[in-house]
Protein backbone atom coordinates (compact mmCIF):
# COMPACT_ATOMS: atom_id res chain seq x y z
CA UNK A 1 0.00 0.00 0.00
CA UNK A 2 0.95 3.66 -0.49
CA UNK A 3 2.23 6.41 1.87
CA UNK A 4 -0.98 8.00 2.48
CA UNK A 5 0.09 11.21 1.39
CA UNK A 6 1.59 9.83 -1.92
CA UNK A 7 -1.92 8.28 -2.60
CA UNK A 8 -3.58 11.21 -1.59
CA UNK A 9 -1.55 13.68 -3.92
CA UNK A 10 -1.45 11.18 -6.72
CA UNK A 11 -5.37 10.46 -6.22
CA UNK A 12 -5.92 14.51 -6.87
CA UNK A 13 -3.37 14.98 -9.25
CA UNK A 14 -5.00 12.06 -11.42
CA UNK A 15 -8.90 13.49 -10.68
CA UNK A 16 -7.28 17.15 -11.42
CA UNK A 17 -5.69 15.65 -15.02
CA UNK A 18 -9.16 14.20 -16.16
CA UNK A 19 -11.44 17.09 -14.95
CA UNK A 20 -9.66 20.04 -16.09
CA UNK A 21 -9.95 18.58 -19.49
CA UNK A 22 -13.81 19.57 -19.28
CA UNK A 23 -13.44 23.08 -18.26
CA UNK A 24 -10.99 23.89 -20.26
CA UNK A 25 -12.95 23.13 -23.59
CA UNK A 26 -16.29 24.84 -22.14
CA UNK A 27 -14.52 27.85 -20.99
CA UNK A 28 -12.24 27.73 -24.36
CA UNK A 29 -15.75 27.64 -26.19
CA UNK A 30 -17.48 30.10 -24.57
CA UNK A 31 -16.03 33.10 -26.98
CA UNK A 32 -17.10 31.01 -29.56
CA UNK A 33 -20.70 30.31 -28.80
CA UNK A 34 -21.09 33.77 -28.04
CA UNK A 35 -19.78 34.94 -31.19
CA UNK A 36 -21.91 32.32 -33.35
CA UNK A 37 -25.21 33.09 -31.68
CA UNK A 38 -24.51 36.69 -31.99
CA UNK A 39 -23.98 36.45 -35.80
CA UNK A 40 -27.01 33.73 -36.02
CA UNK A 41 -28.99 36.65 -34.61
CA UNK A 42 -27.58 39.38 -36.84
CA UNK A 43 -27.23 37.71 -40.27
CA UNK A 44 -29.61 34.54 -40.59
CA UNK A 45 -27.22 32.56 -42.08
CA UNK A 46 -27.09 28.60 -42.02
CA UNK A 47 -23.69 28.72 -41.40
CA UNK A 48 -23.87 30.61 -37.93
CA UNK A 49 -26.71 28.51 -36.90
CA UNK A 50 -24.71 25.46 -37.71
CA UNK A 51 -21.88 26.42 -36.21
CA UNK A 52 -23.82 27.14 -32.48
CA UNK A 53 -25.79 23.43 -32.74
CA UNK A 54 -22.90 21.90 -33.16
CA UNK A 55 -20.00 23.32 -30.66
CA UNK A 56 -23.37 23.66 -28.43
CA UNK A 57 -23.78 20.27 -27.76
CA UNK A 58 -20.29 19.65 -27.27
CA UNK A 59 -20.10 22.94 -24.63
CA UNK A 60 -23.19 20.98 -22.70
CA UNK A 61 -21.29 17.26 -22.81
CA UNK A 62 -18.67 19.06 -21.54
CA UNK A 63 -20.23 21.58 -18.97
CA UNK A 64 -21.91 18.32 -17.20
CA UNK A 65 -19.25 16.19 -17.27
CA UNK A 66 -16.99 18.79 -15.90
CA UNK A 67 -19.65 19.52 -12.98
CA UNK A 68 -19.80 15.56 -12.51
CA UNK A 69 -16.58 15.02 -12.05
CA UNK A 70 -15.19 18.89 -10.41
CA UNK A 71 -17.72 18.30 -7.75
CA UNK A 72 -15.34 15.27 -6.67
CA UNK A 73 -12.43 17.28 -6.03
CA UNK A 74 -14.08 19.39 -3.37
CA UNK A 75 -14.98 16.24 -1.78
CA UNK A 76 -11.27 15.34 -1.66
CA UNK A 77 -10.57 18.04 0.19
CA UNK A 78 -12.15 17.05 3.48
CA UNK A 79 -11.59 12.74 2.69
CA UNK A 80 -7.55 12.96 2.12
CA UNK A 81 -6.63 16.97 2.85
CA UNK A 82 -8.39 17.34 6.59
CA UNK A 83 -6.05 19.21 8.14
CA UNK A 84 -5.55 21.69 5.30
CA UNK A 85 -9.30 22.41 4.89
CA UNK A 86 -9.45 22.91 8.46
CA UNK A 87 -6.66 25.18 9.02
CA UNK A 88 -7.28 27.02 5.65
CA UNK A 89 -10.96 26.49 5.86
CA UNK A 90 -12.21 30.42 6.45
CA UNK A 91 -10.01 31.64 3.39
CA UNK A 92 -10.03 28.53 0.64
CA UNK A 93 -13.89 27.80 1.31
CA UNK A 94 -15.30 31.10 0.82
CA UNK A 95 -14.14 31.01 -3.06
CA UNK A 96 -15.43 27.53 -3.83
CA UNK A 97 -18.64 28.43 -2.06
CA UNK A 98 -18.99 31.57 -4.17
CA UNK A 99 -17.91 29.06 -7.39
CA UNK A 100 -21.29 27.43 -7.09
CA UNK A 101 -23.57 29.95 -5.46
CA UNK A 102 -22.83 32.45 -8.34
CA UNK A 103 -21.20 31.38 -10.91
CA UNK A 104 -22.41 27.51 -11.59
CA UNK A 105 -25.59 28.87 -10.67
CA UNK A 106 -25.84 31.60 -13.48
CA UNK A 107 -24.38 29.12 -16.17
CA UNK A 108 -26.55 26.23 -15.22
CA UNK A 109 -29.74 28.83 -15.09
CA UNK A 110 -29.43 30.02 -18.75
CA UNK A 111 -28.07 27.00 -19.98
CA UNK A 112 -31.27 24.89 -20.57
CA UNK A 113 -32.22 28.25 -22.49
CA UNK A 114 -29.01 28.26 -24.62
CA UNK A 115 -29.20 24.79 -25.39
CA UNK A 116 -33.34 24.30 -25.66
CA UNK A 117 -34.67 27.57 -26.21
CA UNK A 118 -33.84 29.07 -29.25
CA UNK A 119 -37.26 28.90 -30.92
CA UNK A 120 -38.97 29.72 -27.70
CA UNK A 121 -37.53 32.58 -26.58
CA UNK A 122 -37.17 36.06 -28.87
CA UNK A 123 -33.78 36.79 -29.59
CA UNK A 124 -32.43 39.57 -27.20
CA UNK A 125 -33.21 36.61 -24.11
CA UNK A 126 -31.64 33.78 -26.44
CA UNK A 127 -28.57 36.47 -26.76
CA UNK A 128 -28.88 37.03 -23.00
CA UNK A 129 -28.79 33.60 -22.06
CA UNK A 130 -25.48 32.97 -24.40
CA UNK A 131 -23.79 35.99 -22.80
CA UNK A 132 -24.90 34.12 -19.43
CA UNK A 133 -23.49 30.87 -20.05
CA UNK A 134 -20.18 32.90 -21.36
CA UNK A 135 -20.12 34.91 -17.88
CA UNK A 136 -20.72 31.94 -15.86
CA UNK A 137 -18.37 29.66 -17.35
CA UNK A 138 -15.19 32.45 -16.92
CA UNK A 139 -16.76 33.45 -13.43
CA UNK A 140 -16.31 30.04 -12.35
CA UNK A 141 -12.99 30.16 -12.94
CA UNK A 142 -12.15 33.35 -11.00
CA UNK A 143 -12.95 31.57 -7.53
CA UNK A 144 -11.00 28.52 -8.08
CA UNK A 145 -8.21 30.34 -9.54
CA UNK A 146 -8.73 33.37 -6.63
CA UNK A 147 -8.52 29.91 -4.15
CA UNK A 148 -5.23 28.07 -5.92
CA UNK A 149 -3.42 31.55 -6.51
CA UNK A 150 -3.52 32.42 -2.95
CA UNK A 151 -2.15 28.87 -1.95
CA UNK A 152 0.36 30.13 -4.17
CA UNK A 153 1.17 34.07 -2.84
CA UNK A 154 -0.81 33.54 0.64
CA UNK A 155 -1.93 36.89 1.81
CA UNK A 156 -4.75 38.94 4.09
CA UNK A 157 -4.41 36.00 6.47
CA UNK A 158 -3.28 35.69 10.30
CA UNK A 159 -2.34 32.18 11.75
CA UNK A 160 -3.59 31.55 15.13
CA UNK A 161 -3.90 28.53 17.50
CA UNK A 162 -7.05 26.78 17.99
CA UNK A 163 -7.13 23.64 19.65
CA UNK A 164 -3.37 23.20 19.36
CA UNK A 165 -3.81 23.50 15.68
CA UNK A 166 -2.24 26.40 13.53
CA UNK A 167 -5.56 28.10 12.08
CA UNK A 168 -5.84 30.69 9.15
CA UNK A 169 -7.85 33.25 9.99
CA UNK A 170 -8.97 35.70 7.10
CA UNK A 171 -8.53 39.77 7.74
CA UNK A 172 -8.17 41.49 4.34
CA UNK A 173 -10.78 39.85 2.13
CA UNK A 174 -9.44 42.09 -0.94
CA UNK A 175 -5.78 41.14 -0.43
CA UNK A 176 -6.33 37.24 -0.11
CA UNK A 177 -8.40 37.26 -3.49
CA UNK A 178 -6.35 40.07 -5.16
CA UNK A 179 -3.48 38.13 -4.23
CA UNK A 180 -0.25 38.79 -6.64
CA UNK A 181 -0.49 35.53 -8.66
CA UNK A 182 -4.57 35.84 -9.56
CA UNK A 183 -4.30 37.77 -12.14
CA UNK A 184 -1.34 35.82 -13.85
CA UNK A 185 -2.83 32.40 -13.56
CA UNK A 186 -6.28 34.12 -14.68
CA UNK A 187 -5.15 35.16 -17.89
CA UNK A 188 -2.55 32.58 -18.41
CA UNK A 189 -5.63 29.84 -17.93
CA UNK A 190 -8.18 31.57 -20.20
CA UNK A 191 -6.20 32.26 -22.70
CA UNK A 192 -5.11 28.55 -23.01
CA UNK A 193 -8.28 27.59 -22.81
CA UNK A 194 -9.18 29.48 -25.89
CA UNK A 195 -6.02 28.63 -27.89
CA UNK A 196 -6.74 24.60 -26.57
CA UNK A 197 -10.40 25.20 -28.33
CA UNK A 198 -8.95 26.77 -31.35
CA UNK A 199 -6.40 23.62 -31.60
CA UNK A 200 -9.48 21.72 -31.65
CA UNK A 201 -11.57 23.47 -33.97
CA UNK A 202 -8.48 23.67 -36.93
CA UNK A 203 -7.56 19.91 -35.88
CA UNK A 204 -11.45 18.84 -36.50
CA UNK A 205 -11.93 21.63 -39.99
CA UNK A 206 -8.35 20.41 -41.02
CA UNK A 207 -8.96 16.09 -40.96
CA UNK A 208 -12.33 16.87 -42.97
CA UNK A 209 -11.03 19.29 -45.29
CA UNK A 210 -7.85 17.21 -45.54
CA UNK A 211 -10.36 14.39 -46.86
CA UNK A 212 -12.41 16.28 -49.42
CA UNK A 213 -9.82 18.34 -50.71
CA UNK A 214 -6.62 15.97 -50.80
CA UNK A 215 -8.49 12.44 -50.92
CA UNK A 216 -11.04 13.53 -52.67
CA UNK A 217 -13.66 11.77 -50.37
CA UNK A 218 -17.17 13.27 -50.58
CA UNK A 219 -17.93 15.27 -47.52
CA UNK A 220 -21.20 16.39 -46.28
CA UNK A 221 -21.63 20.00 -45.22
CA UNK A 222 -17.92 20.56 -46.23
CA UNK A 223 -18.16 24.61 -45.67
CA UNK A 224 -19.29 24.35 -42.02
CA UNK A 225 -15.75 22.39 -42.57
CA UNK A 226 -14.00 24.85 -44.26
CA UNK A 227 -15.07 27.66 -41.52
CA UNK A 228 -14.32 25.41 -38.72
CA UNK A 229 -11.33 25.39 -39.97
CA UNK A 230 -10.92 29.17 -40.69
CA UNK A 231 -12.42 30.45 -36.77
CA UNK A 232 -9.53 27.88 -35.13
CA UNK A 233 -6.49 29.34 -37.46
CA UNK A 234 -8.06 33.32 -36.90
CA UNK A 235 -8.12 32.13 -33.05
CA UNK A 236 -4.96 30.13 -32.87
CA UNK A 237 -3.24 33.43 -34.30
CA UNK A 238 -4.67 35.43 -31.50
CA UNK A 239 -4.01 33.24 -28.78
CA UNK A 240 -0.76 31.77 -29.72
CA UNK A 241 1.52 34.67 -29.56
CA UNK A 242 -0.31 35.89 -26.69
CA UNK A 243 0.55 33.27 -24.57
CA UNK A 244 4.40 32.56 -24.96
CA UNK A 245 4.61 36.57 -24.50
CA UNK A 246 2.08 36.61 -20.91
CA UNK A 247 3.91 33.11 -20.20
CA UNK A 248 7.19 35.23 -20.50
CA UNK A 249 6.10 37.88 -18.19
CA UNK A 250 4.44 35.45 -15.98
CA UNK A 251 8.09 33.42 -15.16
CA UNK A 252 9.40 36.32 -13.92
CA UNK A 253 6.87 36.73 -11.54
CA UNK A 254 7.48 33.51 -10.38
CA UNK A 255 11.26 33.78 -10.06
CA UNK A 256 9.94 36.99 -7.45
CA UNK A 257 7.50 35.11 -5.67
CA UNK A 258 8.76 31.49 -6.04
CA UNK A 259 12.44 31.25 -6.61
CA UNK A 260 12.37 27.59 -5.30
CA UNK A 261 9.68 26.63 -7.99
CA UNK A 262 11.73 28.81 -10.84
CA UNK A 263 15.22 27.04 -9.83
CA UNK A 264 13.49 23.61 -10.10
CA UNK A 265 12.01 24.79 -13.23
CA UNK A 266 15.26 25.23 -14.68
CA UNK A 267 16.99 22.66 -12.94
CA UNK A 268 19.56 24.66 -11.19
CA UNK A 269 20.76 23.57 -7.73
CA UNK A 270 24.35 26.04 -7.34
CA UNK A 271 23.40 29.63 -7.43
CA UNK A 272 24.38 30.62 -10.79
CA UNK A 273 24.45 34.10 -12.51
CA UNK A 274 24.62 34.24 -16.48
CA UNK A 275 22.74 31.21 -16.48
CA UNK A 276 21.71 30.23 -19.68
CA UNK A 277 17.65 29.09 -20.76
CA UNK A 278 17.71 25.72 -22.60
CA UNK A 279 14.89 26.23 -25.01
CA UNK A 280 15.82 22.40 -26.29
CA UNK A 281 17.21 19.89 -23.97
CA UNK A 282 18.39 16.20 -23.89
CA UNK A 283 19.78 14.23 -20.77
CA UNK A 284 23.09 12.41 -21.86
CA UNK A 285 21.93 9.69 -19.37
CA UNK A 286 19.22 8.09 -17.25
CA UNK A 287 20.78 9.80 -14.04
CA UNK A 288 20.01 13.44 -16.11
CA UNK A 289 16.66 11.87 -17.18
CA UNK A 290 15.42 11.25 -13.42
CA UNK A 291 17.80 13.90 -11.65
CA UNK A 292 18.13 17.02 -14.29
CA UNK A 293 21.06 19.48 -13.62
CA UNK A 294 21.03 22.57 -16.36
CA UNK A 295 25.04 22.25 -16.46
CA UNK A 296 25.22 18.40 -16.87
CA UNK A 297 22.69 18.53 -19.99
CA UNK A 298 23.16 18.65 -23.87
CA UNK A 299 20.56 21.65 -24.31
CA UNK A 300 20.60 23.78 -26.82
CA UNK A 301 19.92 26.97 -25.44
CA UNK A 302 20.07 31.20 -25.16
CA UNK A 303 23.45 32.24 -22.91
CA UNK A 304 21.98 34.11 -20.26
CA UNK A 305 18.30 33.51 -21.28
CA UNK A 306 16.73 32.23 -17.60
CA UNK A 307 19.19 35.12 -16.23
CA UNK A 308 17.34 37.44 -18.56
CA UNK A 309 13.78 35.91 -17.86
CA UNK A 310 14.03 36.33 -13.94
CA UNK A 311 15.31 39.63 -14.17
CA UNK A 312 13.51 41.42 -16.73
CA UNK A 313 16.80 42.37 -19.18
CA UNK A 314 19.50 41.41 -17.32
CA UNK A 315 21.38 38.39 -18.34
CA UNK A 316 24.21 38.76 -15.20
CA UNK A 317 21.29 38.35 -12.62
CA UNK A 318 22.05 35.87 -10.26
CA UNK A 319 19.49 33.10 -9.98
CA UNK A 320 19.03 30.89 -6.27
CA UNK A 321 19.36 27.45 -6.35
CA UNK A 322 17.99 24.83 -4.91
CA UNK A 323 20.63 23.77 -2.73
CA UNK A 324 20.06 27.12 -0.71
CA UNK A 325 16.32 26.26 0.19
CA UNK A 326 15.96 23.91 3.21
CA UNK A 327 13.81 21.02 3.39
CA UNK A 328 12.58 18.48 0.16
CA UNK A 329 13.06 20.19 -2.79
CA UNK A 330 10.07 19.86 -5.42
CA UNK A 331 10.50 16.67 -8.29
CA UNK A 332 13.09 18.36 -10.47
CA UNK A 333 12.78 15.90 -13.37
CA UNK A 334 9.07 16.34 -13.14
CA UNK A 335 9.13 19.98 -13.36
CA UNK A 336 12.21 20.74 -15.10
CA UNK A 337 10.78 18.36 -18.32
CA UNK A 338 7.04 19.99 -17.82
CA UNK A 339 7.98 23.10 -18.41
CA UNK A 340 10.56 22.15 -21.40
CA UNK A 341 7.68 20.39 -22.97
CA UNK A 342 5.05 23.01 -22.68
CA UNK A 343 7.79 25.87 -23.70
CA UNK A 344 8.12 23.87 -26.86
CA UNK A 345 4.51 23.22 -27.34
CA UNK A 346 4.05 27.01 -26.88
CA UNK A 347 6.59 27.71 -30.09
CA UNK A 348 4.75 25.05 -32.51
CA UNK A 349 1.27 26.91 -31.88
CA UNK A 350 2.69 29.79 -32.94
CA UNK A 351 4.63 28.67 -36.07
CA UNK A 352 1.42 26.35 -36.56
CA UNK A 353 -0.69 30.23 -36.61
CA UNK A 354 2.04 31.49 -38.69
CA UNK A 355 2.13 28.91 -41.02
CA UNK A 356 -1.30 28.46 -41.36
CA UNK A 357 -2.04 32.03 -42.11
CA UNK A 358 0.27 32.76 -44.93
CA UNK A 359 -1.32 29.65 -46.46
CA UNK A 360 -4.59 31.44 -45.53
CA UNK A 361 -3.42 34.69 -47.60
CA UNK A 362 -1.96 32.84 -50.32
CA UNK A 363 -5.15 31.02 -50.85
CA UNK A 364 -3.70 27.80 -50.40
CA UNK A 365 -5.10 26.79 -46.70
CA UNK A 366 -7.30 24.24 -48.12
CA UNK A 367 -4.71 22.69 -50.37
CA UNK A 368 -1.66 22.19 -47.72
CA UNK A 369 -1.88 18.61 -47.41
CA UNK A 370 1.36 18.91 -44.67
CA UNK A 371 -0.57 22.09 -42.72
CA UNK A 372 -3.47 19.66 -42.45
CA UNK A 373 -1.58 16.59 -40.62
CA UNK A 374 0.31 19.32 -38.38
CA UNK A 375 -2.94 20.33 -37.59
CA UNK A 376 -4.33 17.34 -36.97
CA UNK A 377 -1.59 15.83 -34.99
CA UNK A 378 -2.17 19.15 -33.19
CA UNK A 379 -5.60 19.03 -32.20
CA UNK A 380 -4.76 17.51 -28.67
CA UNK A 381 -1.72 19.05 -27.83
CA UNK A 382 -3.15 22.27 -26.30
CA UNK A 383 -5.05 20.17 -23.48
CA UNK A 384 -2.02 18.63 -23.22
CA UNK A 385 0.02 21.44 -22.62
CA UNK A 386 -2.55 22.68 -20.09
CA UNK A 387 -1.44 19.70 -17.96
CA UNK A 388 1.74 20.46 -18.17
CA UNK A 389 1.68 24.13 -17.39
CA UNK A 390 -0.37 22.55 -14.13
CA UNK A 391 2.56 20.04 -13.43
CA UNK A 392 4.58 22.58 -13.28
CA UNK A 393 2.03 24.87 -11.10
CA UNK A 394 1.09 22.07 -8.62
CA UNK A 395 4.48 19.98 -8.41
CA UNK A 396 6.85 23.05 -8.61
CA UNK A 397 5.44 24.39 -5.30
CA UNK A 398 6.18 20.77 -3.41
CA UNK A 399 6.57 20.73 0.38
CA UNK A 400 4.01 23.44 0.29
CA UNK A 401 0.37 23.01 -0.08
CA UNK A 402 0.32 27.03 1.15
CA UNK A 403 3.24 28.42 0.28
CA UNK A 404 5.83 28.98 3.21
CA UNK A 405 2.95 28.03 5.63
CA UNK A 406 1.47 24.51 5.80
CA UNK A 407 3.45 21.54 3.83
CA UNK A 408 1.56 19.33 2.15
CA UNK A 409 2.68 15.97 4.29
CA UNK A 410 1.31 18.11 7.24
CA UNK A 411 -2.02 18.98 5.40
CA UNK A 412 -3.54 15.19 5.20
CA UNK A 413 -5.78 13.75 6.98
CA UNK A 414 -4.61 12.91 9.89
CA UNK A 415 -6.54 9.25 9.90
CA UNK A 416 -5.86 8.62 6.47
CA UNK A 417 -4.28 5.29 6.29
CA UNK A 418 -2.00 3.62 3.49
CA UNK A 419 -4.79 1.07 2.55
CA UNK A 420 -7.85 3.65 2.53
CA UNK A 421 -5.61 5.83 0.19
CA UNK A 422 -4.71 3.18 -2.20
CA UNK A 423 -8.09 1.25 -2.40
CA UNK A 424 -9.67 4.93 -3.38
CA UNK A 425 -6.83 5.99 -5.66
CA UNK A 426 -7.77 2.87 -7.51
CA UNK A 427 -11.48 3.30 -7.58
CA UNK A 428 -10.73 6.79 -8.37
CA UNK A 429 -8.17 5.64 -11.61
CA UNK A 430 -10.86 3.59 -12.89
CA UNK A 431 -14.15 5.47 -12.67
CA UNK A 432 -12.18 9.03 -14.08
CA UNK A 433 -10.83 6.99 -17.19
CA UNK A 434 -14.42 5.02 -17.71
CA UNK A 435 -15.91 8.79 -17.72
CA UNK A 436 -13.23 9.95 -20.01
CA UNK A 437 -13.73 7.13 -22.31
CA UNK A 438 -17.35 7.63 -22.12
CA UNK A 439 -16.85 11.21 -23.02
CA UNK A 440 -14.43 10.80 -26.11
CA UNK A 441 -16.88 8.28 -27.62
CA UNK A 442 -20.35 10.79 -27.23
CA UNK A 443 -17.99 13.31 -28.59
CA UNK A 444 -16.70 10.75 -31.47
CA UNK A 445 -20.51 10.33 -32.09
CA UNK A 446 -21.39 14.08 -32.40
CA UNK A 447 -18.36 14.45 -35.02
CA UNK A 448 -19.23 11.51 -36.68
CA UNK A 449 -22.83 12.59 -37.22
CA UNK A 450 -21.83 16.52 -38.05
CA UNK A 451 -23.92 19.39 -38.17
CA UNK A 452 -27.41 19.84 -39.16
CA UNK A 453 -27.70 20.00 -43.18
CA UNK A 454 -28.61 23.46 -43.94
CA UNK A 455 -32.26 21.89 -45.32
CA UNK A 456 -32.87 20.39 -41.36
CA UNK A 457 -32.23 24.51 -40.03
CA UNK A 458 -35.20 25.87 -38.15
CA UNK A 459 -34.18 29.43 -38.91
CA UNK A 460 -36.86 31.65 -37.70
CA UNK A 461 -37.56 34.27 -40.08
CA UNK A 462 -35.54 37.22 -40.02
CA UNK A 463 -33.92 39.84 -42.05
CA UNK A 464 -30.17 38.71 -43.91
CA UNK A 465 -27.87 41.30 -43.39
CA UNK A 466 -24.41 41.86 -45.20
CA UNK A 467 -21.68 40.36 -43.13
CA UNK A 468 -17.63 40.60 -43.92
CA UNK A 469 -16.80 37.74 -41.62
CA UNK A 470 -15.63 34.18 -42.49
CA UNK A 471 -17.91 32.53 -44.22
CA UNK A 472 -18.33 29.20 -46.45
CA UNK A 473 -18.23 31.45 -49.37
CA UNK A 474 -15.08 33.29 -48.30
Amino acid sequence: MLDPVAASRLQFAVTTIVHIIFPVMSMGLAPFLIYFTWKDIRTGKPIYEQLRRFWTKIFAISFVVGTVTGIVLEFEFGTNFAVFSTAAGDLFGGPLALEGMMAFMLEATFLGIFVFGRQRVGNVLYMISAVAVGIGTWLSAVWILVANSWMQTPRGYELVSENGQQVVILVDPLAAYLNPRFIWMYVHMQNAAVESVALVLAGLGAYFVFRHHIWGYPIENIDFWETTLKFGLIALIITAPLQVLHGDLYARHVFETQPQKFAAMEAIWETESYVPEYIIAFPTSMQDLLDPRAKDIFGIGIPGGASWLASGGDPQATIRGLEEFEGPQPPVALVFWSFRAMVGLGFWFILLAVWGGYRWIRGQLLEDDLLHLALMASTPLGIFAVHLGWIVTEVGRQPWIIQDVMKTSAGVSSDLTGAEATTTLIGFVVVYLVLLVLYLYVIARIIRTGPPAPADLAVAERPETPTDEVGADD
